[in-house]
């Protein structure tokens, strides 16, 4: 399972290799359309106990073979360059292919920082020149209509992702749910979790989209949906607790209200909000009754 914002962004990569279609017509490539994509394996690893491993590794087979290496990066890193550079100089060296390096990010800063060519050598003589493609927030297209979404959900997911950022992601989201109702089940359900990975970093794009999953896909039984859907419910179930608590004015101490928030159970939020409506003091919800003998 994907399970973090860094996994998604490359992994959308490895499930759909065909979403660099898309990207290369976004970002304006003279692309050939290649006759077969294989995912490699992502060890760049050398004989040496040195490890170095690439995000996600595609190879593109065709009249034009090409191998694509996709990073996701969150933040600016003066060291990724020098890494950058050894995964494509190691990829044409391992395999005899021309290899690119495909930057995905969901801020404006850290894309303009990854998409800077890196000169690679004295000043007086560039050896090499790192040159990466970015795909990010200034670039991915914000698809809003549904009809446009269902024709490319991969490219869609991107966009959301690389937008999260964005105050008007809603659109980009409500767009893919609305598209997903027409898609079945083992076509919709990779899409909703490679999504809800990529969104899991922004909290406010991550609630909308749960929200979103919860309400307008909520005949999907996947075990994602499934899983949003719960955290959904534990979340509103601890802010009934709080509420009652609060309204009764009993005082809710900050570590009884992380207690609380934290709490993932449906069912041990259910009993603690019972409780909540006749205890004397907030504390005593957590107390479960002693068995009668």
């Amino acid at each position: 399972m994907v399970n973090s914002s860094h996994e998604a962004m490359h992994r959308i990569f490895q499930e759909y290799p065909g979403l660099f279609t898309g990207v290369s017509k976004v970002l304006g490539l003279p692309f050939i359309q290649p006759t077969s994509v294989t995912v490699l394996p992502t060890d760049l690893t050398e004989i040496q106990p040195v490890e170095r491993r690439v995000d996600t590794l595609l190879r593109f087979d065709g009249d034009d073979p090409f191998l694509l290496a996709v990073e996701a990066q969150s933040a600016k890193d003066p060291d990724k360059s020098a890494s950058w550079a050894y995964y494509l100089s190691f990829l044409y060296t391992k395999y005899k292919t021309p290899p690119l390096l495909l930057v995905v990010c969901q801020d404006r800063a850290t894309a303009a920082w990854a998409a800077q060519p890196v000169p690679i050598g004295p000043r007086w003589w560039a050896a090499l020149t790192l040159r990466p493609l970015v795909a990010g927030p200034h670039n991915m297209p914000f698809i809003t209509d549904p009809d446009e979404a269902r024709a490319d959900l991969a490219l869609t997911a991107l966009s959301a992702i690389t937008h999260a950022k964005d105050r008007d992601v809603t659109g980009i989201l409500k767009a893919l749910s609305t598209a997903l109702r027409d898609v079945p089940e083992t076509v919709a359900d990779p899409i909703i979790e490679l999504t809800t990975r990529g969104l899991d970093s922004v909290r406010r794009a991550a609630e909308i989209w749960r929200t979103l999953v919860a309400v307008d896909l909520s005949f999907y039984k996947s075990s994602i949906s499934e899983e949003i859907r719960d955290e959904g419910r534990a979340e509103r179930g601890a802010e009934d607790v709080l509420l009652v608590l609060e309204a009764r004015g009993l005082n809710v101490p900050e570590e009884m209200h992380v207690r609380i928030t934290d709490c993932d159970d449906p069912d041990l939020l259910r009993r603690w909000l019972t409780r909540a409506v006749t205890v004397s003091s907030a504390d005593e919800i957590f107390t479960e009754p002693e068995a009668s003998a």
